[in-house]
């Protein structure tokens, strides 16, 4: 009984941390520059707002996709890299699978 207990207690620790995550979007080549900047930035501001930081984006550009998705063969990438409780990571993702201007993303825990 004692190993179900210290294992509640190290997820309740784990929760309240924040971690390391890189977050790539790929974006629709149709989405205009400033379109662009709006949606990483509404991206960021959700992270923000949930307390999480971000250190740092990078705009990769326009780049040829490995297959088309949703008839597009381009997208536009962006890195970012932020910290986030692993709640709010399950949050992030829901709200990127609704987005319209965003074709893909991947969100990938950085370390152990």
């Amino acid at each position: 009984m004692a190993t179900s207990k210290s294992k509640k207690e190290e997820i309740k620790t784990e929760e309240q941390t924040l971690r390391d995550y890189e977050l790539v979007l790929v974006l629709n080549p149709e989405v205009a520059e400033g379109a662009l900047e709006a949606v990483t930035n509404n991206v960021n501001q959700f992270i923000a707002g949930k307390g999480g930081v971000v250190s740092d984006n990078e705009q990769w550009g326009k780049r040829k996709l490995a297959f088309p998705i949703k008839r597009h063969v381009e997208g536009n990438y962006v890195l970012t890299r932020c910290k986030i409780k692993p709640a709010w990571a399950k949050e992030l993702d829901a709200n990127l699978n609704i987005s319209e201007d965003i074709l893909r993303h991947l969100l990938i825990k950085v370390g152990s």
